[in-house]
């Protein structure tokens, strides 16, 4: 089966990046160690600019654009990540960005949005079609659709998390058993599984989701794309895609090891623990992976694996909340 990407363009969105974006660190702590009773390496993406990894993706679209697609501009939509990713991208690249956000999202990453240059439309997100108001405005302005997950090029870019993983864990001479991704649409974890099986097969890749959105997980068992809910709700602001991508999840099908899945109250803990124990501010979308670690989501063992923290942009209010255990 031909897949939208395949390790070549994880390669190539490197060297694109190159320059750009940050090489966010592989990190160790003692503490997460003892916790677990093995050892773990700690992907950082709070580090890469406007605070996660969506950055990655963004670029490696961007970049890729001729000048008459730049000069008609890009429109984006997002709850708040991938809307940062674009803005900054597009201001480094002089490109005019519209992002198409939920009227709801964390007002951090509203204000973030709109501080890097990009004009923010909102919507209600769950009475209205945030794909449908941004077809709408890309065929006004002719301005180039850029999804947050399923593109090949947001893919790749994103997939540039696991190649650094695999590199940096064999520079510090860790031989990895498995790796662990939060999922949403499932870009992220497309990309991060490709690099690694394809630079280290015998590494298992899972995806990790909060249980009111646990889309891809069901459908990795289904066999093909389930919905969540519409009533669906989850503290995860960045993770709830109402579905797998068309583009992610057969890649997630064939190469993801399974899908986990953490409750609100164990994401809230992992916050906490990653605050007082590691010295970390996460935001709720980017504790899932630390919060299946935490719950002995994967089989008990003394094996090497590595999480991705894919973002540091807690809102300001709700995270302080969190830490006080008042919600």
């Amino acid at each position: 089966m031909s897949f939208a990407i395949q390790i070549a363009d994880v390669l190539s969105a490197a060297e694109q990046l190159k320059g750009a974006a940050v090489r966010t660190p592989l990190l160790e702590f003692d503490t997460l160690n003892e916790r677990v009773g093995r050892r773990v390496m700690v992907k950082f993406e709070g580090a890469q600019h406007t605070g996660s990894f969506k950055f990655r993706g963004a670029y490696n679209r961007l970049s890729r654009l001729d000048d008459t697609q730049r000069q008609a501009g890009v429109v984006a939509w997002s709850s708040g990540n991938h809307a940062q990713g674009v803005a900054a991208a597009a201001k480094r690249l002089g490109i005019r960005a519209t992002i198409v956000m939920p009227a709801d999202a964390p007002a951090n990453k509203l204000a973030n949005t709109r501080r890097l240059g990009a004009e923010v439309v909102t919507y209600d997100r769950f009475n209205e079609s945030r794909e449908a108001i941004a077809a709408g405005i890309a065929e006004e302005r002719g301005a180039v659709r850029v999804p947050p997950f399923d593109d090949p090029y947001i893919m790749a870019g994103q997939g540039t998390v696991g190649l650094e993983i695999i590199e940096q864990s064999a520079d510090l001479g860790v031989d990895l058993a498995a790796v662990l991704v939060c999922c949403g649409g499932g870009g992220l974890t497309a990309g991060v599984a490709t690099a690694v099986k394809g630079l280290r097969p015998h590494i298992d890749v899972y995806c990790v989701e909060p249980q009111t959105f646990d889309d891809t997980a069901r459908s990795l068992v289904a066999g093909t794309r389930q919905k969540v809910s519409p009533e669906a709700r989850s503290i995860c602001d960045a993770l709830m895609s109402p579905s797998p991508g068309e583009l992610t999840f057969p890649i997630n099908q064939a190469l993801l090891s399974g899908g986990l899945t953490v409750s609100e109250d164990e994401v809230k803990d992992a916050m906490r623990f990653a605050f007082q124990s590691m010295k970390l501010v996460i935001e709720p979308g980017g504790a899932v992976a630390l919060a299946a670690l935490l719950n002995d989501r994967l089989p008990v063992g003394d094996s090497h694996v590595a999480i991705v923290v894919s973002g540091a942009n807690a809102d300001a209010e709700l995270y302080a909340a969190i830490l006080r255990g008042e919600v």
